[in-house]
Order: structure tokens, then C-alpha cells, then sequence
């Protein structure tokens, strides 16, 4: 059974982090003063959880600089140190970013990345601290800085994972972070500590291997009024919906479910709002208000990573591992279990399937009616959307390489971070056209953010805002 695991890619981690909401501000803009923001230009300055607004990746009016340099500091507005190691992505909203950590007491935490085939956790008998840090946009500058926990991990990680994999949410008035079975935590954006929940011991770790633990990586969101968060773990699997201001219990639903790392979707249609989650046994969409499941389905790979991405009517799903590694487009109306039979390609709800093209962790997107699944090994397919037929299949850059990191788009072009540090800039549309590669010089498992025509990317030890025309 081991060996199962150990042909991995190794590892469960998560960036795949994550957070917030379909609402829009009306709050002043702080680099704007007195002016109220559209619902437009909010979408566009504020990136608030893992990929932005409902985990598109998508944000628009960049003007994005095609390279850049780490060594001169070309098109590179700021660099800020963050101690300690985490794979959650920074979010942003107006001029403040937010990013999580996990600092261990007096050690340097062991990360290897590649390709390769061990899945070994990694045991850290030692206090941690998981942090929190606040700062300014334009400059880098540390705004404030807080310890939400500190003690000895109670799940280990996997060497390629972090205790900090969880991407924080924020609406402009609250701010969640995840440590998994160290607690969620809200505060305010001026980081008063507002509340906390313990929600028990999460071990996302091999549901066949149970002596191998990975590290939780599901990210908090916000929906209105409510956190809504996903915890598929080997001891009881549950989604749960808390109130935003209190963090008391709205509703919990059981799922009879396997460790997964992707984090909850929610969608806003005129009959319904439904928060939809990946699986392997129950992928599916749950009433917002009240938890009761709406459609369900099984079928998927058995170590689901990527979140849910809804576009053209449709919600894509793709996972891996196992003998499947699928995509499906399914439609928002499903309704009751909607699993496919044997050897059936669609159904009523189900437009169209593939079983073997899915994605082990990389988010897919969806840009002007296109999708866009990146796996592992640096392949990139683009769908028609609609309809499932493949534009072009290629490998990013030309290369084989190691991806963790989802991709994010603006303006015409997609951001491809592959675990090196290797960004990969590759043009929107029906034909492959590979525009640049840009270097860290670090390693990537964080996926990016955009907001303030400013790419913001998470590496090892720094976390950079690139910009135009800075230098």
C-alpha cells in the first residue's frame, strides 16, 4: 500500500488555499478618498481569497509587465521576507496583503519539490508559531503582524507540504486564516482577534495508509454572512457553515468522504445559491442557507485537490490518483445523484467527461469560453468549454517540469509558476503561444495573486510584487 502512495508526485499540499465571496464592497476606496467603488473596479483591485472572486484566477485591467528581473529589480515593485514556511497564497484587499506562515521554534523546515516518488510526512516535535502578517501593497512594509497559535503541530506534513497551506478570506471587514487542526481564526483587518474555533483533529492524510499524514489544505471562504468551510479528513469528513461575526455553528453536514484538499465554490443563480465542493465519493453542491445536499456524484480521482470553478453555465471539477483522473462540466440545475453509469460519457446534467485528462493539484480556468487544465507535469490542455473539444495539448514552455501552483490570468495571458520558480506567461486563446518565462530564483508552491495591476507570487522565502515600470 505504500508504494501506492509513494508513486505520488509526492504530496498533498495545498496551495490550494483559499477564500471569500461573491459580495461586493461599498466601503471608500483608501487610495481614493470619498470616491465609492463600482462593483467592477472592486472585483478588479481586490483578490480575496485562493484565486480570487469565486476562484476564477481571473482579474482584469492589469497591464501586467510580460518580464521581469529578481537580480536588477526590474518591473519588481517590492520584496518582503516571510519567515518560516507556508504555501498559502497572499490575498489582497484595497491597499492591504495578507499572507500566512508557520514558523518552527529555532529550526529550518525541511521542503523538497519535484518529481519524485516518496511519501514520506515529516515529523516536527517542536513549537510552532502560526503567524499572520498584514502589508501595505505599494510598498511591502509589514502593517501588522500577529500569532494566532503557538504549540507542537498535532498532524504532521508531508516534505513537500507546509503547516500553513490554508489561503486566508476576507471581505474588507473580516479576515479568516486556517491552520487546520491549529484553528481558525478571524480578526479584523487591523488584526483585533474577533474570535476563534478549534474544529477538532484534521488528519488529511492517506486514507488507505493511515500512518502517513500529509497536511490539511482546504481554504476558508466567506459568503454574506457565513464562513463556510470544507474539512474531509480520515476521522469524519464534514462541510459546515459558521456565523461571520460570532463563529457559532449556523449548520454542519456530514460527508462520508476521503481526505481532499480543494476548496469550497460557492454559486449565486436566480432559483439558488449552492456552496459546490470536490471528491472522490461525493463531489457535489449543498444549499448555502442550510447544508442539505442538492446534487451529488462518485467517480473521481481518490485524492481530490483542485476547487471548483464555475463558468458558461457549467462547473468544472477535475481531480487525480487512483484509476481516475477526470474532468467533468457539469450543469448548475443538477439535481439528486447524478453519477455517471458504467461506461456512459454524459447524461442529463453531465455534458461531457474525460477520464484520464484531470489535474492531481492545479486549479483549472476558464477565460472567454476556453478551459484550461494545467497537471503535474507541466502539461497544458485547452477545452472548448461547452463542449469538451481540445484546442491543443502541450507541454508549458516546451519542458516537463514539476507544478503545484494553480494558474491566474489577466488580460489575454495566463501565469504558470511551476515549483522552481519558473514563471511561464502563455497567451489566452485556441492556439498554444508560449510569450515569456520569468525566474524567481526561488521555490513556487504558492498559487499567484493579482490585484492593482500588480502580480503578487508567494515563493519560499519572499513574497514579490511585480509591477510595471518599477526600476
Amino acid at each position: 500500500m505504500k508504494k501506492t502512495f509513494a508513486i505520488l508526485l509526492a504530496c498533498i499540499l495545498c496551495v490550494f488555499f483559499v477564500s471569500c465571496s461573491d459580495t461586493v464592497s461599498s466601503e471608500t476606496n483608501e487610495e481614493n478618498p470619498g470616491s465609492q467603488e463600482t462593483a467592477q473596479q472592486v472585483r478588479t483591485e481586490n483578490w480575496p481569497q485562493f484565486r480570487g472572486h469565486n476562484a476564477s484566477g481571473i482579474a482584469a485591467g492589469q497591464d501586467l509587465p510580460l518580464n521581469w528581473d529578481v537580480k536588477t529589480g526590474t518591473n519588481i515593485l517590492w520584496k518582503r521576507e516571510i519567515p518560516g514556511l507556508g504555501h498559502s497564497s497572499p490575498v489582497v484587499w484595497e491597499n492591504r496583503v495578507f499572507v500566512t506562515t508557520a514558523v518552527g521554534e529555532g529550526k529550518e523546515a525541511y521542503l523538497k519539490v519535484g518529481r519524485y516518488g516518496e511519501s514520506p510526512d515529516n515529523p516536527e516535535d517542536y513549537v510552532h508559531h502560526y503567524k499572520v502578517f498584514c502589508l501595505d501593497r505599494k510598498t511591502g512594509k509589514i502593517i501588522w503582524e500577529k500569532t494566532a497559535n503557538s504549540g507542537k503541530p498535532k498532524v504532521d506534513r508531508h516534505i513537500k507540504s507546509s503547516h500553513a497551506n490554508c489561503t486566508p478570506a476576507t471581505d474588507g471587514k473580516y479576515l479568516l486564516v486556517f491552520f487546520g487542526s491549529q484553528g481558525l481564526y478571524c480578526y479584523d483587518l487591523d488584526g483585533k482577534l474577533l474570535w476563534t474555533r478549534d474544529l477538532g483533529y484534521l488528519d488529511a492524510g492517506a486514507f488507505d495508509v493511515p500512518e502517513i499524514q500529509w497536511g490539511f489544505g482546504s481554504s476558508p471562504i466567506i459568503y454574506e454572512d457565513k464562513a463556510i468551510v470544507l474539512c474531509d479528513v480520515n476521522n469524519q469528513s464534514f462541510i459546515t457553515a459558521l456565523d461571520l461575526e460570532t463563529g457559532k455553528d449556523i449548520w454542519r453536514t456530514l460527508r462520508d468522504e476521503n481526505p481532499t484538499w480543494g476548496t469550497p465554490t460557492v454559486h449565486r443563480s436566480e432559483d439558488r445559491m449552492q456552496v459546490i465542493v470536490n471528491g472522490y465519493k461525493h463531489i457535489g453542491g449543498y444549499e448555502v442557507d442550510t447544508g442539505k445536499a442538492i446534487w451529488w456524484m462518485h467517480g473521481g480521482g481518490d485524492i481530490p485537490c483542485p476547487t471548483p470553478v464555475v463558468s458558461n453555465g457549467l462547473v468544472f471539477i477535475t481531480n487525480a490518483h487512483g484509476r481516475m483522473r477526470p474532468i467533468y462540466a457539469i450543469r448548475l440545475e443538477a439535481e439528486g445523484d447524478i453519477s455517471l453509469a458504467k461506461d456512459e460519457k454524459s447524461n442529463r446534467y453531465i455534458p461531457w467527461f474525460y477520464p484520464r485528462r484531470g489535474a492531481y493539484q492545479p486549479t483549472p480556468l476558464v477565460l472567454d469560453d476556453l478551459l484550461y487544465v494545467a497537471d503535474n507535469g507541466g502539461i497544458l490542455t485547452c477545452y472548448v468549454a461547452e463542449t469538451g473539444e481540445e484546442m491543443y495539448r502541450n507541454p508549458i514552455g516546451g519542458d516537463i517540469s514539476s507544478y503545484s501552483a494553480s494558474p491566474v490570468a489577466a488580460d489575454g495571458k495566463l501565469y504558470l509558476s511551476d515549483e522552481y520558480g519558473n514563471i511561464h506567461i502563455v497567451k489566452a486563446g485556441p492556439q498554444y503561444e508560449h510569450l515569456a518565462v520569468n525566474k524567481m530564483d526561488e521555490i513556487c508552491m504558492a498559487s499567484p495573486a493579482i490585484s492593482g495591476k500588480t502580480l503578487f507570487i508567494r515563493a519560499r522565502r519572499n513574497l514579490y510584487a511585480i509591477s510595471k515600470g518599477t526600476n
